[in-house]
């Protein structure tokens, strides 16, 4: 079933979405099914299954000589998604990325996805890989997630990349996207992000979940921007609970989220990581409690491959 269908069928009422990541290279199934089952008695109608794409090294040979390696460190989006949607009866969400994938394999990716009866994908552009300074796309690849967005809406409607297939199936994706209440990392301002964000929406675009946040002003006030600017799709809030005393740094750094100062106290207050996660949930719980006052229709935890404090945050809420 599609997202904006699980949205109707809700009546208005906030429902509970999570992400999760594949496992490292190695793990098997299980390490995914450990992380899930805690969460299932809240009745997530969908689970998000993050991808990575593949990143390489470059190791020195006795010749003396660089020989570039393929890496990749955590595989298997797509049959995680069909060992979920097989096991728990809900719906998978894939990500696909712009970096990694040339437009054919992009197109031969989403054929798979349809083949196996998932109905939504999640359509990013994706990070820059270690060793770029900044974001490079696949030779005939997308640079831009528009781009992406753009080409499954086209394949939604039977248009494939060779144009003399005869007989076109036709897919019937919904597509969601990121959207970012204090603005992209590379966005030189709020105004421009939500440009290309209404760009992404125009070419087939059918909801947004956002970046983490950790002030729900932020959140409101991205959406009525989002509003005044066109924009009537779904917005859906994602959230994580702050973890450890470490990601006081990380998690501005690599997201481009802004921590308040009221939660960076009761951190610094805190002697131990577990005293830190404590801090966490309550404040999320806080923060998901005002959404839902709020009556949006999803509130979407990013799990980072733990269940148990998200498990804590579900049990007050839903």
């Amino acid at each position: 079933m599609k997202v904006t269908e699980h949205i109707s069928r809700g009546n208005g009422r906030t429902q509970f979405s999570f992400e999760i990541l594949p496992p490292l290279k190695g793990q098997n199934i299980q390490s995914i099914f450990d992380g899930i089952d805690p969460l299932m008695e809240f009745n997530p109608p969908f689970i998000d299954v993050t991808y990575h794409r593949e990143e390489y090294v470059y190791k020195e040979m006795e010749n003396g000589l660089l020989q570039k390696q393929i890496v990749r460190k955590r595989p298997g989006t797509v049959g995680i998604c069909a060992a979920i949607q097989n096991k728990y009866n809900v719906d998978a969400i894939p990500h696909i990325l712009c970096g990694g994938f040339s437009k054919e394999d992009t197109e031969n990716f989403l054929i798979d996805l349809d083949f196996l009866g998932i109905d939504n994908v999640m359509a990013l552009r994706g990070d820059a890989v270690k060793t770029e300074t900044y974001f490079t796309p696949e030779k005939d690849g997308h640079a831009y997630a528009n781009g992406l967005v753009k080409q499954i809406a086209n394949l939604n409607k039977g248009e494939y990349l060779d144009s003399d297939i005869l007989n076109q199936a036709q897919t019937d994706f919904c597509i969601g996207v990121a959207g970012y209440p204090e603005k992209h990392i590379e966005a030189p301002n709020m105004e421009s992000d939500i440009h290309f964000l209404k760009k992404k929406i125009s070419n087939g675009a059918s909801y947004v979940v956002t970046q983490m946040f950790f002030d729900n002003k932020k959140y409101f006030k991205f959406v009525k921007k989002c509003r005044e600017q066109g924009i009537t799709v779904p917005i859906i809030p994602g959230l994580k609970p702050i973890a450890t005393r470490k990601q006081l740094n990380l998690i501005p750094q690599r997201f481009n989220a802004e921590l308040p100062e009221e939660l960076i106290k009761e951190v610094l207050k805190c002697s131990s990581n577990e005293a830190v996660k404590q801090v966490g949930i309550e404040w999320c719980i806080a923060q998901s409690k005002e959404l839902i006052r709020n009556h949006v229709p999803f509130v979407h935890y990013y799990s980072m491959g733990k269940s148990d404090n998200i498990r804590a945050i579900a049990s007050d809420l839903f």
